[in-house]
């Protein structure tokens, strides 16, 4: 990258490559990106299923609370750790067919985990669900990108949509069909349906592949980048701290919200779960609201809103009657779930040409950040109380000021107008 001058907000972006004309359809193609949020919703479906055994794995084969830990660290790591080196390798070598091979990873680990009779093959059965995500995750991310018609936050938006109503789905599917753990089985049918859906994905990647990485590929050379190699690497720091903010937060509120009411308003489990949806249903729409604004008003400026505008609300959450928690948890939700499609697109337009790496690197983290983030907000309420967790999560959206520091890459909107003339 050669150094030069940063540009002002209003000025092209950073990633001019993605404004050439042809290297993106003109209108984004919604089969393919409908195609991929479902399938999206088959893979977190079938990855929210594991926890939601646990009660079932422990009764079964005799396993203690380190034996579920070591089964969630196992699947969380090879769900989080492999996805930036799956994108690095594929954006050097992409794979159309990835896809549904990550599926069939999946599908392998289900029918393992409904049979294992012992913890190290149920190990074995974890590892080979979170190898299938890992492989998803960032493939997925590239073909919406490829698919979005130049409207990259719109079309990731799409695709996380899918994910959210998966990992709501799964708990609900495993409690309304899981009565014992040899019927996990019949998940297996989803996931052969995620494959066949996947493998058509697949052609339509492999027909587009060839044109557009010729594109891409003269585009990228032909662009000078207007950061330092530095800066690109402190703002893609910055990135990862905001991601930070956001998934610990998200994990006391997924984890331990329900908690927080039963123990400060006495509510039933049945009520505070009530609160719960409420607070979830927010995420789902504002997963869906973040990358389309996005697309509008440029991804710093979202970025921006969903992090520190996330602050005031949940500084007041912790005294808050019951009423205004209702309130105040669905506007954090619909505010902060809007964070990851700006930020994970933000960051492929700071790096062009690395869509799979950006993508790998950043659900990698989401994934792994929230899995630790639950473990040491637990050991913290344990020493100090769950008053304590919530009034010290109250202020992680405080470092949403970091966004100061990025730079502007332009206004999406005059991007888009640029292709499609």
């Amino acid at each position: 990258m050669r150094p030069t001058t940063e540009a002002p907000g209003n000025s092209p972006p950073a990633c001019v490559d993605e404004a050439e004309p042809g290297a993106v359809p003109a209108a984004p193609v919604f089969g393919i990106l409908f195609a991929l949020s479902f399938a999206h919703l088959v893979n977190d479906t079938l990855q929210s299923l594991i926890p939601a055994i646990y009660p079932i794995l422990k009764t079964e084969l005799r396993l203690d609370y380190s034996h579920i830990g070591l089964i969630t660290l196992t699947n969380q790591l090879s769900a989080s750790l492999l996805q930036p080196l799956v994108g690095a390798f594929t954006d050097k070598h992409p794979q159309p067919f990835s896809l549904a091979l990550g599926m069939a990873s999946t599908l392998a680990g289900l029918v393992l985990l409904s049979i294992a009779p012992n913890l190290t093959l149920v190990l074995v059965a974890v590892a080979f669900v979170g190898i299938g995500s890992s492989v998803f995750h960032p493939e997925a991310s590239r073909v919406a990108h490829l698919s979005s018609g130049g409207r990259f936050g719109f079309a990731q938006s799409v695709f996380q949509v899918g994910g959210n109503a998966g990992s709501s789905l799964g708990p609900l599917l495993a409690a309304a069909i899981v009565v014992y753990r040899g019927q996990i089985v019949w998940f297996s049918l989803l996931a052969l349906l995620g494959i066949i859906v996947l493998s058509r994905i697949g052609v339509w990647y492999r027909d587009n592949l060839a044109q557009h990485h010729a594109r891409h590929r003269a585009a990228v050379a032909r662009s000078s980048s207007q950061l330092t190699r530095r800066r690109v690497i402190f703002s893609l720091g910055i990135l990862i701290v905001l991601i930070f903010s956001k998934y610990f937060y998200l994990a006391s509120m997924s984890s331990y919200y329900t908690f927080f009411l039963i123990e400060k308003f006495s509510l039933s489990v049945q009520d505070a779960q009530l609160h719960l949806f409420i607070f979830l249903a927010a995420i789902a729409a504002g997963t869906f609201l973040g990358g389309p604004v996005g697309d509008r008003i440029g991804r710093k400026a979202v970025i921006w809103v969903s992090i520190l505008g996330v602050a005031p609300f949940a500084l007041a959450l912790p005294y808050a009657n019951l009423f205004w928690c209702a309130v105040l948890s669905a506007i954090i939700g619909i505010i902060l779930a809007s964070a990851f499609s700006a930020i994970l697109v933000y960051a492929q337009e700071l790096v062009p040409g690395k869509v799979g790496t950006m993508s790998g690197l950043f659900f990698g983290l989401a994934f792994g950040l929230g899995g630790i983030g639950s473990a040491l907000l637990g050991e913290m309420a344990d020493h100090h109380g769950l008053p304590f967790v919530f009034h010290i999560c109250s202020y992680l959206p405080l470092i949403g000021l970091l966004t100061a520091l990025l730079p502007n890459l332009g206004t999406p909107r005059r991007l888009i107008s640029t292709m499609r003339r």
